[in-house]
């Protein structure tokens, strides 16, 4: 699963990548990895894991060329950030699954799971 997420060190962003990690051995029962993006450096994304706890997950920086892959994936803003946005990829590298969220919005993890579980027929 590739999540999108618009900041480090914001509270949105923070619950959402401690809810991963929570529920990661959820994901890792349904044969999925977690890849979590945003604009940060890597340097920012290391220091955010730590202070959040540890992060056992991938937490990716698309700082350079700025937004690159958040572009790819359509879901690059104006203003500089990427959209919330989460996207399930098979193991052939397609797309299966998607869905953007406000801002704001906290993803929906059961939603992700369900459909992580109806793809694995688990």
């Amino acid at each position: 699963m590739l999540a999108f997420h618009p900041l480090a060190f914001t509270p949105v962003c923070s619950l959402q990548m401690q809810t991963y990690q929570r529920d990661l051995p959820k994901y890792e029962g349904l044969d999925a990895h977690i890849l979590s993006l945003s604009v940060d450096a890597g340097p920012a994304k290391k220091a955010w894991a730590e202070s959040l706890g540890g992060i056992s997950f991938d937490l990716l920086a698309d700082f350079h060329p700025h937004g690159h892959v958040a572009s790819l994936y359509g879901v690059m803003r104006n203003d500089g950030i990427s959209e919330r946005a989460s996207f399930i990829i098979d193991k052939t590298g397609t797309i299966v699954w998607a869905k953007k969220y406000d801002i704001p919005q906290q993803p929906d993890h059961g939603e992700v799971l369900e459909a992580l579980s109806s793809l694995s027929g688990r």
